[in-house]
């Protein structure tokens, strides 16, 4: 299938699609630094561009794309952030217009777990439903998806002239039956049996084990404060030999390959790995598509 994918960011849908075997013609994003690391991972080009403009809508169904995969930004919906309605919650309703407009056969819209509960997604799913779309929306833990990390995400997939859910059964017969951890992704590669990812809060633990799944990757990553305090929930005291992980450490999480090149500066690289859709998260659901139409 030609694949089109809007809101690209450095490009985990991108590539757990291309791994599946789907054929990823352009993508587009707006933000510069993350286009920029895109660039350097594929053949295909990726534009930065506007996705509110017409002219890039005529850009995009120059493409015949059969498939649309994307991730419209989300920071208006997180638990980390606000909940109102801003421009990025317009940009799920953008997205799902395009769709409408340009009629793939399919597509495939991620976005954080809670979207459900904003009034923008009744919204998007009309526009679909009117377009033609049969629905299946699920959210996913990607420790169940060949990750090693807690991460939900939604995931919508529409098929024109299908009936809704119909691919429910291949996403969840699929699921593994036990979270991947660590050391089950990593082996012992990292040097450490437990490590530091920086708290949303101190309220909340700091360290990990490898022998359990990390926890949702963000886009900061800071070094163990030296007033930290262990938290009773925490793995091991931060004098046993605990460290932070490297944004290439980082990236493994969120199953990148080592063999994928991030540039920029430390801040924007940490930000777009954050921002990404892990891999093989991505890979799954694309393997349930591809098995469903090819059955």
């Amino acid at each position: 299938m030609r694949c089109v994918d809007l809101f690209a960011g450095c490009g985990g849908l991108s590539l757990g699609f291309q791994n599946a075997g789907f054929d990823i013609v352009a993508a587009y994003d707006r933000w510069e630094a993350a286009v920029n690391i895109y660039r350097e991972n594929f053949d295909h080009p990726i534009f930065e561009a506007d996705l509110y403009k017409d002219e890039t809508l005529d850009n995009i169904a120059g493409y015949k794309p059969d498939i649309i995969i994307g991730g419209p930004p989300c920071q208006d919906f997180s638990i980390a952030g606000a909940r109102n309605r801003g421009e990025r919650a317009n940009l799920t309703v953008r997205y799902a217009k395009i769709i409408a407009e340009i009629k793939p056969e399919w597509f495939v819209m991620e976005n954080v777990y809670n979207i459900e509960r904003m009034d923008v997604l009744p919204e998007a799913l009309a526009i679909f439903k009117d377009a033609g779309y049969g629905l299946t929306k699920r959210v996913l833990n990607a420790s169940l998806c060949g990750v090693p990390q807690i991460r939900r995400r939604f995931f919508l997939i529409g098929h024109l002239g299908d009936q809704d859910d119909f691919l429910g059964e291949l996403l969840d017969s699929r699921l593994a039956k036990k979270q991947m951890t660590v050391r089950d992704y990593l082996g012992d590669s990292l040097g450490t049996q437990y490590y530091y990812l920086h708290p949303r809060n101190f309220n909340r633990r700091g360290v990990f084990s490898i022998d359990e799944p990390a926890v949702t990757v963000r886009g900061t990553n800071r070094p163990i404060p030296p007033s930290y305090k262990r938290h009773p929930a925490d793995k091991a005291d931060i004098s046993d030999g605990v460290r932070a992980l490297t944004y290439k450490e980082r990236s493994y999480l969120q199953t990148f390959p080592e063999s994928f090149v991030f540039t920029g500066s430390k801040t924007d690289i940490e930000q777009a790995i954050g921002n990404a859709v892990p891999v093989k998260l991505a890979e799954y659901v694309a393997g349930c598509i591809r098995d469903y139409a090819s059955s």
